[in-house]
């Protein structure tokens, strides 16, 4: 039997695989026939999930593991920081260490265990670079030549400013009113910039942000691969860097972020030395289930409540405990 994990990062949920303790490693097709399995509401368990976090081991020195991140359509995400959270969570149990780094697709990214958020809630903060702008690191097309920081794409949703950040995921960021982020406006333009068109051929995370007041914003974003989800770790990242770079009367660098989340909320710090920029991101790392499960059923991407034997953890009722003592930001914030 091998035991899988259910796991998430501000309620942006994942399955968590380490295929060092298989017999056999699943082939990349294998990884994207079980993802669309298990993570699918209908046919895997436990109410699908975001996502599959697969861990490898690394090669490289001064790492204890190497992270994919698989998406619920079987598509592969450069990086996932709620996912590395998690990850780095099981790393850090397993080799009995509190700072270390994790390989994952571009870099290898620091992290390090941090004080529980509230009882049997822990917090793990990660690094999340490299950080790019140019726009071939997305790619997108047809909205100039130089980097989109703070302007206005009237094709893609008039009367907004949009700046595009690479981290290394491409995230596309509108600074928004409670009015238009409570609209449709977010998963229109996220559908259609995720779909066939003329400007993010590969698609793009969309993430429409509201100033709450100095250093303190509230987040929504539309993923590639995933749609709605309660938090997006790199989108986060992402903004708070463009909050800082865009109203730096109210972002600032090298301060403490609070970033509030449909899913609860996390802390972010962005740093910038020369012409390097990187965030640390701080949240919750939870573990909501034990799953154990017959390797063969992950080969043949037959994970469910016959094949699977599940069993919960107490965690998910402190995180709750931990999100309904939030303030209430927004009028979709701190669903659960």
């Amino acid at each position: 039997m091998v035991q899988l994990r259910k796991v998430h990062g501000s309620e942006n949920h994942f399955f968590l695989l380490d295929q060092t303790t298989l017999d056999q490693q699943l082939n990349d097709a294998e990884l994207t026939a079980l993802a669309q399995q298990i993570t699918n509401p209908q046919t895997g368990i436990l109410d699908g999930a975001d996502g599959v976090l697969v861990v490898n081991s690394s090669s490289h020195e001064n790492v204890l593991g190497q992270m994919r991140v698989i998406n619920a359509d079987g598509s592969e995400a450069s990086m996932c920081g709620n996912g590395l959270r998690t990850v780095s969570r099981y790393l850090a149990e397993k080799n009995h260490a509190n700072q270390f780094k994790v390989e994952t697709l571009t870099a290898d990214l620091q992290v390090s265990r941090q004080n529980d958020l509230a009882p049997e809630v822990p917090a793990f903060s990660v690094e999340i670079s490299p950080v790019r702008f140019k726009p071939a690191d997305f790619p997108f097309t047809n909205l100039g030549n130089d980097a989109l920081i703070d302007q206005p794409v009237p094709a893609l949703a008039p009367g907004l400013n949009f700046t595009a950040i690479a981290v290394p995921n491409p995230h596309l960021i509108s600074f928004v009113d409670e009015a238009t982020m409570n609209s449709d406006v977010l998963g229109e333009l996220g559908a259609r910039l995720n779909g066939v068109n003329d400007y993010f051929p590969d698609g793009v995370n969309v993430s429409f942000a509201q100033i709450l007041g100095k250093n303190q914003l509230f987040v929504r974003t539309y993923e590639r691969g995933v749609g709605f989800t309660n938090a997006c770790g790199t989108g986060m990242s992402a903004t708070s860097l463009a909050f800082a770079m865009v109203h730096p009367n109210l972002g600032e660098f090298d301060h403490t972020i609070t970033v509030y989340n449909p899913g609860g909320l996390v802390k972010t710090q962005v740093h910038q030395a020369d012409d390097r920029y990187w965030i640390d991101l701080t949240g919750n790392a939870t573990e909501t289930h034990l799953i154990d499960v017959d390797e063969a059923e992950l080969h043949n991407a037959n994970v469910t409540t016959e094949t699977a034997s599940i069993q919960q953890t107490t965690e998910e009722a402190a995180y709750l405990q931990f999100v309904d003592q939030l303030p209430k930001v927004s009028a979709i914030a701190v669903k659960k």
